[in-house]
């Protein structure tokens, strides 16, 4: 199966600090299955963002929905770091954050049918035809999503590459358990 990208890039002092000090708080590691209603320390809907940059989708739909329980996986640690600093910003407590590789931690960490929706913004869209078998978003991974999501739950996609956006549809389109509602 393929794995998340990683990206590098320069962190912050702010950053740095953040996961220095937030990450206690805020931050997941785990080398067995999590419990998400011990995790969050209540029951209510659990949402995943794979991807989530710096963090401003999740924050935003956090803070507008209070109700619910947030986790967000990335590997790049600025974007961590930035993320940390907003949850604190934002005095939110209903977000969580994994630095690590979505696959994995899918794979191995999140039980079946945990999760009401998965939002994948903006994936690399590694727009080279050659690199077609990077993207995340393959029937594989999909499949791994359709085991992970409750029923009746969502998959939120978004690209802004053409390419694409016609294959996520052509895999979805040959998934049996996710039905396209746009």
């Amino acid at each position: 199966m393929i794995h998340s990208c990683v990206r590098r890039g320069r962190i912050t002092a702010g950053q740095q600090r953040a996961l220095e000090i937030l990450w206690p708080h805020y931050g997941v590691e785990t080398d067995k299955v999590l419990d998400l209603n011990a995790l969050f320390g209540r029951v209510a809907e659990k949402h995943l963002e794979i991807g989530f940059g710096n963090g401003e989708a999740l924050v935003t739909m956090a803070k507008a929905h209070p109700e619910n329980d947030y986790l967000g996986i990335d590997m790049y640690r600025p974007g961590v770091g930035h993320l940390l600093l907003q949850i604190e910003a934002a005095e939110l407590c209903n977000v969580r954050v994994m630095c690590a590789d979505a696959v994995e931690i899918l794979q191995r960490h999140l039980p079946a049918h945990s999760l009401d929706s998965v939002y994948l913004f903006f994936p690399d869209p590694w727009p080279k035809r050659r690199h077609d078998k990077r993207r995340l978003l393959q029937a594989e991974f999909v499949k791994l999503l359709g085991q992970r999501i409750k029923f009746g739950g969502y998959l939120h996609l978004a690209t802004d590459w053409k390419a694409y956006a016609e294959q996520m549809l052509e895999v979805l389109e040959d998934a049996p358990f996710f039905i396209n509602c746009v």
